[in-house]
C-alpha cells in the first residue's frame, strides 16, 4: 500500500462520515436519543481525526530540508498520537451524558431512531471498508483513523439495539447503557493508539530490536566482527527504525568491509536499512 493510496482512503471516508454526521446530529435531536447523538459527535471527531490524518500523509511526503534533516515523516506518528487522545476523551464525554441520562431518563422515538442508526451503519460500514482495504499494520496514522470509524460503527449498531429494545419492550434505559459500551470500545482503542504512538515519540526501542538482539546477532554472524557496544535503536516512524553502534573488528579484519558488513546484516535481519556503525579500532597487541 502507497501513501497516496491510504492518504485517497483517508478523505473518502472523511467525506462519508462527515456527510453523514449532520443526518444523526438532526435525528439524535428530533428523536431524543443519546446513541445517535453519541454517535454523530464520534463522527464529527472521525471527520476531523480523518482529516488530520490526511494532513500528516501531506506533511510526511515533504522532503527533508537544513532544519530538519529527517523530513516530516514523524508527523503520521504525531497525528496517530493525537487522534488517540481524542477518541479517549469523546469516550469520557460519551460516559458522562450516558451517566446524566441514567440519573434523568428521557423519552426516545424509537422508530426514528432506528431508521437513522440503519443508515448510519450503513454508512460506517462503507467507511470502514475503504480504510480496511489499504490498513496496513505498521501504519500507525491508518490504524488510528480506522479505530474511530470501527468506533462509529460499533456505535451504529449500539444505537439499532436500542432502538429495537425500546420499540420491543419500551427500555429507555437501553440507549445510555449501550452508548456507555460503545465508549468503552472507543477508550481501549485510544489507549492503544496512544501507546504505541507514545512509545515512538518518546524514542523507545522498537519490537525486536533490542541491544542484546542486534549484539548477538552481529557477533554470530558477520565475519570480522568481535565485539559490539553502545547500541542505540530507536524508529522514526513505526516502519522507520534507526540503529546506531560501534563496532570493534577482530584483528586484521579490514575495518571498512567490516562496516559495510554490520549495515548490511543489519538491514537484513532487523529491517534497519538505516544504521550508523563507527568502527573502533581493536586494541594494540
Amino acid at each position: 500500500m502507497t501513501t497516496a493510496d491510504a492518504r485517497r482512503r483517508v478523505v473518502l471516508a472523511a467525506m462519508l462520515t462527515g456527510g453523514f454526521m449532520l443526518a444523526e446530529v438532526i435525528g439524535g435531536l428530533v428523536s431524543g436519543s443519546l446513541a445517535l447523538l453519541a454517535d454523530a459527535a464520534h463522527m464529527l471527531t472521525d471527520t476531523g481525526s480523518l482529516l488530520l490524518a490526511w494532513f500528516g500523509y501531506r506533511l510526511a511526503a515533504r522532503p527533508a530540508d537544513p532544519a530538519r534533516s529527517y523530513g516530516f515523516g514523524r508527523m503520521k506518528v504525531l497525528a496517530a498520537f493525537t487522534n488517540g487522545v481524542l477518541l479517549v476523551l469523546l469516550a469520557v464525554w460519551i460516559v458522562w451524558e450516558a451517566v446524566a441520562r441514567l440519573l434523568a431518563p428521557v423519552e426516545v422515538m424509537g422508530s426514528l431512531m432506528l431508521g437513522v442508526a440503519v443508515l448510519g451503519l450503513v454508512v460506517n460500514i462503507i467507511a470502514f471498508w475503504i480504510l480496511h482495504g489499504g490498513a496496513h499494520a505498521h501504519d500507525l496514522n491508518l490504524r488510528g483513523a480506522l479505530w474511530h470509524v470501527a468506533g462509529d460503527m460499533l456505535g451504529s449498531v449500539a444505537a439499532i439495539l436500542a432502538a429495537g429494545l425500546i420499540l420491543w419492550q419500551g427500555w429507555t434505559i437501553a440507549d445510555p447503557l449501550l452508548s456507555i459500551l460503545v465508549a468503552g470500545l472507543a477508550f481501549y482503542g485510544g489507549v492503544r493508539i496512544i501507546g504505541a504512538s507514545g512509545h515512538i515519540l518518546l524514542e523507545g526501542v522498537p519490537e525486536g530490536l533490542g541491544g542484546a538482539a542486534i549484539i548477538a546477532d552481529l557477533t554470530a554472524n558477520v565475519p570480522g566482527v568481535a565485539a559490539v557496544a553502545h547500541v542505540h535503536a530507536w524508529a522514526l516512524t513505526e516502519s522507520r527504525p534507526l540503529v546506531t553502534l560501534e563496532v570493534t573488528p577482530e584483528p586484521g579484519a579490514d575495518a571498512d568491509s567490516v562496516r559495510r558488513a554490520v549495515k548490511a546484516r543489519l538491514a537484513h535481519a532487523f529491517g534497519a536499512s538505516h544504521a550508523t556503525v563507527e568502527v573502533i579500532a581493536p586494541p594494540a597487541a
